[in-house]
């Protein structure tokens, strides 16, 4: 059973979107920046494609989760750290690891609202056409699941630093590594000096790769697996920079 001091802790964070403009400009951006790559007159475009599916749209998102997910990450332990809050919430009767998955999860279910926010564009291609609504429902999945793993990134390094600006522009730092990790001109790079299993391994690393695999309405329970253990081994760091800053 839940503790109840984890839902209100949950409920806090969550409601906490919508008492400061931060929230509403992230929907505002997210919306209107997302809208306007995928319907922009590029080759990228939707109708460009002429093809009754969200495969522009789905192109898109981790890009516009790149930059968007660490300006709502900075905030989750870097703004409690400077303040001292920090503090006064590990006091109460929860424990760190408790604390971290209430944030966690709360910020993850506003990326999940900014998401579901997008529905009209489902409403546009069932319109003019007729889409796979099986492989929609995928690149949903796999958009939700890179948005945890790069919160859980940005949420390390939001309890790393007390500053926000810094938090922000390390998450950035590791988030674009994590998502061109499978690159050519990346793995060519390693190659030069590295063996093969080194560059098979950072070619596995890469979320991007994962998340196209998904997206495409391969679903794979490898690539579940991938990215729950990567949202686990950045919320686990995260637990333990609290508990030596708790200890000390």
């Amino acid at each position: 059973m839940i503790n109840q001091t984890v839902k209100n802790l949950f409920f806090k964070e969550f409601a906490s979107y919508f008492k400061t403009p931060l929230g509403y400009v992230f929907l505002v951006i997210f919306l209107f920046g997302i809208g306007y790559l995928t319907f922009e007159p590029g080759r990228g475009s939707f109708f460009y494609m002429r093809e009754a599916s969200m495969t522009s749209f789905f192109k898109y998102i981790p890009w516009m989760f790149l930059f968007l997910i660490p300006a709502v990450s900075m905030r989750l332990w870097s703004e409690e750290r400077k303040s001292g809050t920090v503090e006064l919430l590990l006091t109460m009767p929860v424990t760190v690891k408790q604390a971290v998955l209430a944030k966690f999860f709360a910020s993850w279910a506003f990326i999940g609202l900014a998401l579901l926010g997008t529905f009209p564009m489902i409403i546009t291609v069932t319109y003019l056409g007729k889409p796979d609504y099986g492989v929609i429902f995928l690149g949903y999945l796999a958009s939700f699941l890179i948005a945890g793993s790069l919160l859980a990134v940005g949420g390390f390094f939001s309890a790393l630093t007390k500053n926000q600006v810094i938090s922000f522009i390390l998450t950035v730092c590791v988030s674009f590594l994590l998502l061109m990790a499978g690159s050519p001109p990346i793995l060519d790079f390693i190659s030069s000096f590295s063996p093969k299993y080194v560059v098979d391994l950072f070619e596995s690393l890469s979320v991007l790769n994962h998340f196209d695999s998904i997206e495409r309405g391969v679903f794979s329970l490898s690539n579940i697996w991938f990215f729950s253990v990567m949202i686990s081994f950045w919320l686990f760091g995260n637990i333990i920079l609290l508990d030596e800053n708790k200890a000390n």
